[in-house]
């Protein structure tokens, strides 16, 4: 059963919200229980202070135990200080109220723990023989410290999933390096633009049969956010259903159905993506809306970086379309393929033949990234102080379209055939 509330047309009061997760706890029946809720980390919009409120009025005091787990993927981690921001609590009140409850982040190259294994003939199956390896299933060992783990996120069009949330908060949010290589690889091979705003992927399927493996209840609040913090809908109740309610509410709240193609797309993006690597969505929410031959500019001054992360990699591997790095997989095989999916989905759709790549698009960076770097890991380069952002607005008669905030909402042809 799946309770909660949801309307594409408008915005949820506070009480309504409220209402969904005193009614959801209630159903975890929380008196004496050790509690692990998994929420997201600063790269995702949600009303992350609201949820807390809401979840430890109802809980403090309660059950035994109250703890947070920031699913961070490959994230960095996020300081004690950026922790209570995104959580909306101050210092005083980590010390007072909140002295006893757990904020903890993932570290996906810290110890981990197996809890099983997809076989050779699992990942066949998964990805129509593709892929055919064996992956061990492993997350992070706190989840068995507690008899009930909770997911707290929104869902929105993924590049990689379909749409995000549900068991994506395991895998790759606490889990480790394999899985995420294996499920990003096989998005990757499908493409992202044959991926985004799917409910049912192969990749989907991946991540659901690796959370079989978690011998603990699991229950879900799954959000659909309007904007940066209000919601349109907000579920609770098992993992896959909680999260298939919301998918559906979100493809009609997150996806702008579009007339025509255009030639140039300026993704205007929010400081909350601090790298390429996280801000590279205002390719992928846009790529399906961009003409043959056109552009897309990830408009981001305060980003100085690739990846905080995966940095070094990338400059090694560069940006390449999907059938370059096959066609060298020799030559790639052996770095992480979470890497080289991000590089393929950057890159976006395109061939190779006869010694020739060719993308459908091309993607520049107006960031702080500089030229030098940029040309070195094979994408376009734009000095971000030659854009003016208002001068570039109302003029999709001429074939540009600016983004605001870009990075949330897909964007879609309607000439594809499947709006609603």
């Amino acid at each position: 059963m799946v309770l909660g509330v949801g309307n594409p047309d408008r915005m949820l009061s506070e009480d309504e919200i409220r209402a969904v997760f005193a009614e959801g706890v209630r159903a975890l029946a929380p008196k004496g229980k050790r509690l692990l809720f998994i929420i997201p980390d600063g790269t995702r919009s949600a009303p992350i202070p609201l949820c807390l409120r809401a979840i430890t009025d109802a809980t403090l005091g309660v059950a035994s135990r109250v703890d947070f787990l920031v699913a961070l993927g490959t994230h960095l981690p996020m300081s004690e200080e950026a922790l209570r921001r995104h959580v909306g609590i101050t210092q005083e009140e980590r010390e007072g109220r909140y002295a006893q409850v757990g904020f903890y982040n993932h570290d996906w190259k810290g110890d981990l723990l197996t809890i099983g294994t997809l076989t050779r003939e699992d990942t066949r199956e998964l990805s129509d023989g593709m892929i055919e390896i064996e992956v061990p299933v492993q997350v992070n060992p706190r989840i068995m410290d507690y008899d009930h783990l909770v997911v707290v996120g929104p869902v929105f069009p993924h590049e990689v999933v379909g749409f995000s949330g549900g068991s994506k908060y395991f895998f790759p949010g606490i889990s480790g390096p394999a899985v995420i290589d294996f499920t990003h690889w096989l998005g990757a091979l499908r493409t992202s633009r044959a991926t985004i705003g799917r409910e049912d992927t192969p990749v989907r399927a991946a991540i659901d049969k690796a959370v079989a493996f978690i011998d603990r209840p699991i229950s879900c609040f799954s959000m659909v956010v309007r904007g940066h913090h209000d919601l349109a809908g907000i579920y609770f109740g098992g993992l896959q259903e909680s999260q298939k309610r919301a998918a559906e509410l979100s493809a009609q709240v997150n996806v702008v159905w579009v007339d025509k193609p255009y030639q140039t797309v300026l993704s205007v993006m929010p400081t909350l993506y601090d790298d390429v690597w996280t801000g590279a969505k205002g390719m992928y929410k846009m790529e399906p809306v961009v003409a043959d031959g056109g552009t897309v500019i990830i408009y981001a001054p305060h980003i100085d970086e690739i990846s905080y992360t995966h940095g070094k990699y990338l400059d090694e591997v560069g940006y390449h379309v999907r059938d370059y790095i096959l066609a060298h997989w020799d030559r790639y095989k052996d770095y992480p393929w979470g890497v080289l999916a991000h590089s393929t989905h950057v890159k976006g759709d395109g061939t190779y033949v006869n010694g020739v790549e060719a993308p459908r698009i091309h993607v520049e960076l107006a960031t702080a990234v500089p030229r030098e770097r940029c040309e070195r890991i094979n994408l376009g380069y734009r000095d971000p102080a030659s854009i003016d952002v208002a001068a570039w607005q109302g003029r999709e008669d001429e074939g540009i379209l600016v983004v605001p905030r870009a990075g949330e909402m897909l964007h879609r042809l309607k000439q594809e055939g499947e709006k609603p």
